[in-house]
Formats: C-alpha cells, sequence, structure tokens
C-alpha cells in the first residue's frame, strides 16, 4: 500500500535536495566564464566583451539557471502541501503560495535578460564597425536593463518574495511542529538575511553578504530535504509494522 503521504513527504524532499545541489550548476559555469556573480555590477567594457567570448557557456549557466528559478516555485508549493497537514483554509499558506509564484515570475524575468537581450547587446557592442557612439550608447542601455531587470530578479525575486515565504513557512514550522523547530528557527534566520539585501535598493552595496544569505537559503533546502525523505522512510516503516 503506497501511503500518499509518504509520496508527498519523498517528492518533495528529494526535489529540495536536488534544488540544493542545482545551484551549484551556475556558480560554476558562469564562475568560471564570467567570474559571476560578482560580474553582475561590471560594467559594459567589461562583461559585454565576455559574454561574446563564452557565449555557449553564458547559455547553458542561465539556462541552469532558470530551471532552478522554475523548480523553486514546485518545492515551495510542495513544501506547504506538508505542512497545510490537509488543511485548506489557511490564509497564511494560500499568501505564501503567493509569494513563491511571484518570486518564480521576478526570477524568470531577470534571468532571460542575459538569455535574450544581453547576448544582442554584446554581439552589437563588440561589432567594429559600430561608431564609438553607438558603443557608447549600448553601454547606456545595458546599464539601465541590468539594474532594472536585477531589481526584479535578486531583490524582489529573491530577497523580498522568497524571504516572505520562508518566513510564513519557517513560522509555520514553529507553530504545527510537523517538522523538527531547529528547521523553523533556521529558516527564520536565512528569511532575515534575505531581508537585509532590499538595503540594495538604497544603494547600499553589500558585497559578499549576498553570497552568505544565498548559501544559507540553500543550507536550508538541503536540510528540509534530508528531514522530508527520512520522514517518508519512518512512514514506510510504520505502514509495513501495521501490514
Amino acid at each position: 500500500m503506497v501511503s500518499p503521504q509518504k509520496s508527498l513527504f519523498t517528492i518533495a524532499g528529494w526535489l529540495l535536495i536536488a534544488e540544493s545541489l542545482l545551484i551549484f550548476v551556475p556558480i560554476s559555469v558562469l564562475g568560471s566564464a564570467i567570474n559571476w556573480p560578482k560580474s553582475l555590477s561590471d560594467p559594459a567594457d567589461k562583461i559585454l566583451p565576455l559574454l561574446v567570448e563564452h557565449s555557449s557557456a553564458v547559455r547553458f549557466g542561465y539556462l541552469v539557471y532558470l530551471i532552478y528559478s522554475i523548480l523553486f516555485w514546485v518545492i515551495a508549493s510542495l513544501t506547504i502541501r506538508v505542512l497545510s497537514n490537509e488543511e485548506t483554509d489557511s490564509i497564511w499558506l494560500h499568501v505564501a503560495n503567493g509569494f513563491g509564484i511571484a518570486s518564480t515570475v521576478a526570477r524568470c524575468l531577470g534571468i532571460i535578460r542575459w538569455l535574450v537581450a544581453m547576448p544582442a547587446l554584446a554581439t552589437l557592442y563588440t561589432d567594429p564597425t559600430i561608431s564609438t557612439g553607438t558603443r557608447e550608447s549600448i553601454a547606456v542601455v545595458y546599464r539601465a536593463l541590468n539594474d532594472y531587470a536585477g531589481s526584479v530578479g535578486e531583490v524582489l525575486g529573491v530577497s523580498l518574495f522568497a524571504g516572505l515565504w520562508l518566513a510564513i513557512v519557517s513560522l509555520r514550522i514553529l507553530q504545527t511542529r510537523i517538522l523538527p523547530r531547529w528547521l523553523g528557527f533556521l529558516g527564520l534566520i536565512s528569511a532575515t538575511l534575505l531581508g537585509v539585501q532590499l538595503a540594495r535598493l538604497f544603494g547600499v552595496d553589500l558585497g559578499a553578504f549576498i553570497s552568505i544569505s544565498v548559501s544559507v537559503l540553500q543550507l536550508w533546502f538541503l536540510a528540509m530535504g534530508i528531514v522530508l525523505v527520512a520522514k517518508a522512510a519512518k512512514v514506510e516503516r510504520n505502514l509495513s509494522a501495521k501490514y
């Protein structure tokens, strides 16, 4: 007999583990190609030639990052199902689900610029036949697009919406105790660190702090996934003992 609860725990657990590890692909590929994510603040004359030189690696790295961002919506929804404990009228869980969707949409909008707009600008910028004035105009367009889409993806998508989703989920863990309380406390720490990144909207340079906050989030994904897989195994053992 297959338990629906065991299936939910198993699927959610392994997808959370996959999400925690998948981020290392864009970090590795884009890091070696364009020094990502530090290069996000680089000027056009530095980053655009690199986009042309390492076009295949950049496209692959950001495509995986796009998959990672879409997968976030899946694990966000499954995590809420785990914590709902068959309760369907919790307003806060509906709100959290909305933040999960908003985070995914904002992330994807931010990433798409590196798969469509930025390669086109890079090709034009490195064309030896264009004038200096045109190249300077492209640099201005690059800066404006990067600042706008970066704010949508990294600041709103990750720092605000994902942080709010995680905060509600963590409070739910502490309230229901369906999962270990330490997961709730770790989640609140991670949500707080993500929230601090909103200071970028006011021109604050956070430097390496962004990497720290994202690393803590990935650690939470991994821990949550391992706990759910272990709970699925426990449910299986209980069913076996019963029957």
